[in-house]
């Protein structure tokens, strides 16, 4: 168990991770730890690793923050929106940077998933004002679901508002999630 544990530690504190860590339990009781899961076996996610562009992305963040400053203040008023919340969600979820990919897929200034593009009309998750316009729209709707209840709001832009409603509106039980919810918010300055 000891040695389960340094392992564990070396892999999520270690600079060369760079990928998200899963974790098995065989038949016979041996723990598996892998960065690649096998199609079909039952591995369960550990360590989640931030896109590999996210530090990097913290030393251009406030020349992109002014860089973007008009087209979320545009969209806030589009969508009557607080820009400071869109502000703390665009920070969280790439530091401002359009180009940003996450490892599950999200793109863009708002880390876009492909469903939730389509839902909100997004054709280039790439593109700027699209990507800002569509998770800004979300973020309405999910203001609109919760009943104004920014912390279920924030927690349904990260883990989908399918899981707030499975934890009986609250915050779902995980870990990232729960982060997520503080981090914005505090950025936001409601926490």
């Amino acid at each position: 168990m000891k040695m389960q544990k340094a392992i564990l530690l070396l892999l999520a504190f270690s600079s060369m991770a760079s990928a998200d860590i899963y974790k098995r339990v065989g038949t016979d009781g041996r723990v598996y730890y892998t960065d690649r899961p096998e199609k079909g076996v039952n591995f369960k996610l550990i360590i989640r690793t931030p896109p590999k562009t996210y530090k990097h992305d913290l030393k251009f963040m406030s020349g992109n923050r002014q860089k973007f400053q008009e087209l979320i203040a545009k969209a806030a008023a589009k969508h009557q929106m607080d820009p400071k919340l869109l502000h703390a969600v665009i920070q969280a979820e790439s530091a401002y940077n359009p180009h940003a990919i996450s490892s599950a897929g999200a793109v863009g200034l708002m880390q876009l998933m492909p469903d939730t593009a389509r839902r909100y009309g997004v054709i280039d998750r790439h593109d700027a004002e699209q990507n800002v316009d569509g998770g800004t729209r979300y973020l309405k709707d999910l203001m609109g679901m919760f009943n104004s209840n920014l912390k279920l709001a924030v927690a349904g832009y990260n883990a989908g508002e399918g899981a707030v409603m499975k934890y009986h509106y609250t915050v779902p039980p995980y870990p990232e999630t729960q982060n997520y919810v503080q981090h914005v918010l505090n950025l936001y300055g409601k926490s």
